[in-house]
């Protein structure tokens, strides 16, 4: 951290953030064993604890820790401007934004309305008995409506592509004409982008002179001239456990043997006894309440991954991926740095009261047409 680049507020936050992480209290711990250590002298203290952590890994995961909190967190200028700046700095972005935000709340109520179900409801317990008896024989089924030739996706991506055809930005005129634009492709928005001298610069890994796991290691190439020239690398970059390195690696493209260790490095993944624990609660929380979006997840797999030759066998477990993941309150996080807002809505008999205004779906994404593509992808 000695970029001077860093302000001390910045630092800060990072110090703040790690202390209340796991890693600090296993940190504590690792120290604590260290100190225990017979062979420690006491006019060595510190440099025996520091090197029996160096020695056991922990300075591998802080590094790793600090990577993830440096491509979550950008950096902040002075003065501080207002959240909402921060998020979108160009005010008729940001408009756009809560009229589409509006757009999807007003479509799913009005689902609601005309099908006169709720948002959320609490299960009988016979039939969280019986979720609880599908879900562990990944037969999951039983959506909050049996009829899903009633549920529409709420939007589509093509929705979402025409909102963006039709931005336009009041402070630019292209031409005497009204309404006529001189700016290539559909999308209306002058926005600062790099040249292609700039773009040849940045992927320069992807150039064609470049070998690209997936592309040359295919079948009718040779294994020796490549493929396990690239195994035998990515054995050391997952040995090493560095995010940074990890991420440099895989801009080459990942194995397909490796590529689910090498991700989770890549975004600072560990799965311990507290994510299992989380994931069980996450699943409880399935059995106990149903959502007008696990209809809108399943109508979605029945719409993709069941119509699709190469994903039908992995229709159930989409759902236990799915389904909790929209009971996920960690997601909202990534709210506090994006320009959009999570969903809102109230509890019944409370409307317009913000003291009693809650967050639907709990993660605050609702599904659209398509979304279950993203868990076949992962």
């Amino acid at each position: 951290m000695g970029d001077s680049n860093y302000s001390k507020a910045y630092i800060q936050a990072l110090i703040d953030e790690l202390k209340t992480s796991k890693i600090y209290t296993d940190l504590q711990c690792a120290a604590q064993v260290d100190l225990a250590k017979p062979t420690l002298r006491l006019s060595e203290l510190k440099k025996g604890v520091l090197n029996g952590l160096v020695n056991s890994g922990w300075d591998r995961k802080l590094r790793n820790a600090i990577y993830r909190f440096l491509q979550t967190n950008p950096k902040l200028q002075a003065p501080t401007p207002p959240p909402e700046h921060l998020k979108e700095p160009l005010v008729y972005l940001r408009k756009a934004q809560q009229s589409w935000e509006k757009r999807i709340l007003k479509s799913l109520n009005s689902m609601c309305t005309e099908l006169n179900i709720p948002l959320a409801r609490k299960r009988p317990e016979k039939d969280q008995k019986e979720w609880a008896q599908k879900w562990t024989e990944l037969g999951i089924d039983g959506p909050v409506i049996k009829n899903l030739s009633q549920i529409r996706p709420v939007y589509a991506p093509k929705d979402f592509l025409e909102v963006i055809i039709g931005l336009q930005n009041p402070n630019y005129h292209g031409s005497d004409t009204p309404g006529f634009y001189h700016l290539w492709g559909i999308v209306q928005v002058p926005l600062k982008v790099k040249d292609i001298d700039e773009l040849r610069l940045q992927y320069s890994d992807m150039s064609i002179n470049q070998c690209q796991s997936g592309i040359d290691d295919a079948q009718d190439i040779p294994s020796e001239l490549f493929e396990q020239e690239r195994v035998k690398l990515g054995k050391k970059v997952i040995s090493a456990n560095h995010g940074p390195l990890a991420q440099e690696f895989s801009k080459k493209g990942c194995p397909t043997s490796m590529r689910a260790t090498l991700w989770c490095q890549i975004l600072a993944i560990e799965v311990d006894e507290i994510d299992i624990l989380y994931y069980e609660q996450l699943k409880t929380n399935v059995l106990q309440h149903e959502l007008l979006v696990d209809s809108l997840l399943y109508k979605d797999v029945k719409l993709t991954a069941t119509n699709d030759d190469q994903y039908f066998v992995f229709e159930d477990f989409l759902y236990q991926v799915l389904l909790p993941f929209s009971r996920d309150t960690h997601v909202l996080k990534h709210f506090d740095y994006n320009s959009a807002s999570p969903p809102k809505s109230y509890i019944r008999g409370r409307l317009g009261m913000e003291e009693f205004a809650v967050n639907y779906p709990p993660n605050g994404v609702i599904p659209f047409h398509g979304f279950a593509m993203y868990g076949m992808y992962r």
